[in-house]
């Protein structure tokens, strides 16, 4: 339990917007890698019921989504999947751009989960390493985010790798429950 002291030393050292993100993104990450930890392949290509993806296309689209944003539009270089992991992200084929046939490419979407964790092991540590780099000041800079128009830096880390990824994984705990495995890590 919080004391005075603990209280006293947070009033006097408030947390940056960039300190809050990456708590934030300390605690999406922990959730999605708890929760990819004990996919397996066969998990992952497995085609669910209804129009639901397959849990290897979601987690495809949920790590490439937060790939392009961060290190394509926020940080203006080139995507990780078309750099140091071309050829390395364990997904057989790129999403499609928004507006595209995410379903179509969903049901084809060949995915190997092992290569797939190391491609989200790196996209998260660009992210985070791209997170503690700014300030208050730079997160309230403005970028184009697509139909959104112009956001806040801070706005478009949230959206993608907070709020995206929370979403996303959540769809995965729930296809792992459905087929009977453990979804959630805790």
């Amino acid at each position: 339990m919080p004391n005075s002291e603990d209280r006293d030393t947070k009033e006097m050292h408030p947390m940056s917007k960039a300190q809050l993100i990456k708590q934030q993104l300390d605690i999406a990450r922990m959730v999605v890698n708890g929760t990819m930890a004990d996919i397996t392949t066969d998990q992952a290509m497995a085609a669910p019921a209804g129009k639901a993806h397959p849990i290897g296309a979601n987690l495809a689209h949920l790590i490439m989504s937060e790939d392009n944003v961060v290190n394509g539009v926020l940080k203006g270089a080139q995507p990780l999947m078309l750099s140091s992991f071309a050829g390395k992200t364990g997904v057989s084929e790129p999403q499609p751009a928004p507006g595209g046939d995410r379903d179509g490419w969903a049901k084809r979407v060949q995915v190997d989960i092992p290569a797939l964790r190391e491609y989200a092991t790196a996209v998260h540590e660009a992210t985070d390493a791209y997170v503690s780099g700014l300030s208050d000041s730079d997160l309230e800079r403005t970028v184009e985010f697509g139909p959104m128009g112009q956001q806040p830096i801070s706005n478009v880390l949230s959206l993608i790798a907070i709020v995206h990824a929370s979403n996303h994984i959540g769809e995965v705990s729930a296809l792992k429950g459905v087929a009977g495995a453990r979804g959630y890590p805790f």
